[in-house]
């Protein structure tokens, strides 16, 4: 069946024209029958439309709403991790366990120096923290201290948990199987969830989408309606309708990955939904390793300009390595293509929330902002008023709010 681009997603897939489209009766029972008389809907639906006949070619909503996705909430939190204190990492706040590492990091190092005896050099410090796997269930805790580390652009990913979590689609946990979910058969349900699968790896972990480049691809993966939203927000971003609610992508003139690597750790998991079709269900975080750009800390264009803080000139951006949290909890819905106006195989957006760890407070430029250590001594804009949050927490469901919080650690 055809697609439409009229209906919006808060009033739900188009219905076909004829109301009775829908209606299946028995071959045999239909050849045989003296009297073909309607169903009991079709005959509800006829006396109710006596007197308030349907709109030509109207909306029909469903049971279920499907939330406009101008409605996604991002808690704009964007969490601006403003330290409590001064270098190196004075946004980390240790506690017990923490404090026993660093009494014990002495004496591994000690232990390590004795058993190379032949002189060798040591390998870059490691984080010691054993490594994880996708997630297949919600965590019951949070990710683990780590010793407090500057980010090198050799180890970018130094005195964080991500260290230890996969990289890429490998930190995407998968359902363990995809039995036949509401009027979807097996296979339909294992496309379905391939669907969402692709739209996170192309929105959040392509290159080109990252560095700031056309966003085509995921596009493509959107039902027509999601689609067109995208690429309205893409072409003219503004605080109300920023593509960073969809996807992750930074100005190359701002901020630069420093490696091909982002952090990943997340699920996907589905279920029914009635006669409707069936949802799916995303969490998850992703972690960027980022360089300044040389407009880094400038005013957006359009503002004027201002002049850099002269002690911004001594700072050597090349060795600057900063990290950007984004956390995303998403829904999907697959509607039976039979009774809705839908492109088979593509997701339509349902409720969802996004939270920045380390960005700017304000936003509407249509890109994720990271504000490097050098920029928060002389920050501007709307100063963080929410409380402290450890964005590697995923132990917590992301709450509503406009809220700038900071962060225990990045």
């Amino acid at each position: 069946m055809p697609t439409i681009d009229e209906p919006r997603p808060d009033e739900g897939p188009g219905r076909p024209d004829d109301p009775f489209e829908g209606l299946v009766l028995d071959e045999e029972f239909v050849r045989s029958a003296t009297n073909k008389e309607a169903s009991g809907r079709a005959r509800m639906l006829t006396e109710r439309w006596k007197n308030n006949p349907p709109p030509e070619n109207g909306p029909w909503r469903p049971t279920t709403e499907v939330r406009p996705v101008t409605e996604i909430r991002r808690s704009r939190w964007r969490r601006r991790a403003r330290p409590v204190a001064r270098y190196p990492r004075a946004r980390w706040r240790p506690g017990l366990g923490s404090a026993l590492v660093l009494l014990l990091v002495p004496v591994l190092v000690l232990i390590g120096l004795a058993s190379l005896g032949d002189g060798s050099t040591l390998p870059p410090k490691s984080s010691a923290l054993p490594t994880v796997g996708a997630e297949t269930a919600p965590p019951s805790s949070a990710a683990p201290s780590v010793d407090p580390d500057v980010p090198t652009p050799e180890r970018p990913w130094a005195g964080s948990p991500a260290e230890a979590w996969p990289n890429g689609v490998e930190g995407i946990g998968m359902p363990d199987s995809t039995p036949a979910t509401g009027v979807f058969s097996a296979k339909q349900v294992a496309a379905n969830v391939e669907a969402v699968k692709a739209y996170l790896v192309a929105g959040n972990l392509d290159p080109q989408v990252l560095s700031g480049g056309s966003a085509q691809h995921v596009l493509d993966l959107m039902d027509g309606p999601d689609a067109k939203d995208l690429a309205a927000a893409l072409a003219h971003p503004g605080a109300e309708h920023d593509p960073t609610s969809w996807v992750s992508r930074f100005d190359p003139a701002r901020a630069v990955p420093v490696t091909d690597q982002v952090k990943v750790q997340g699920r996907i998991s589905f279920e029914g939904d009635g006669e409707q079709g069936m949802l799916v269900h995303t969490d998850v975080t992703y972690v960027y390793a980022l360089r300044p750009g040389p407009d880094a800390g400038k005013t957006s264009p359009g503002d004027g300009g201002t002049a850099l803080p002269a002690s911004w000139a001594q700072v050597d951006r090349s060795r600057v390595v900063d990290r950007e949290i984004v956390r995303r909890v998403q829904d999907f819905r697959f509607y039976d293509p039979k009774h809705y106006k839908v492109t088979p195989g593509k997701p339509r957006l349902g409720e969802g929330r996004s939270d920045f760890g380390n960005n700017r407070c304000d936003t509407g430029s249509g890109y994720l902002e990271p504000e490097f250590e050098f920029m928060r001594a002389t920050a501007t804009g709307p100063a963080p008023s929410g409380p402290a949050t450890d964005p590697y927490d995923r132990t917590k469901p992301l709450q509503d709010g406009e809220e700038c919080g900071t962060l225990t650690r990045s």
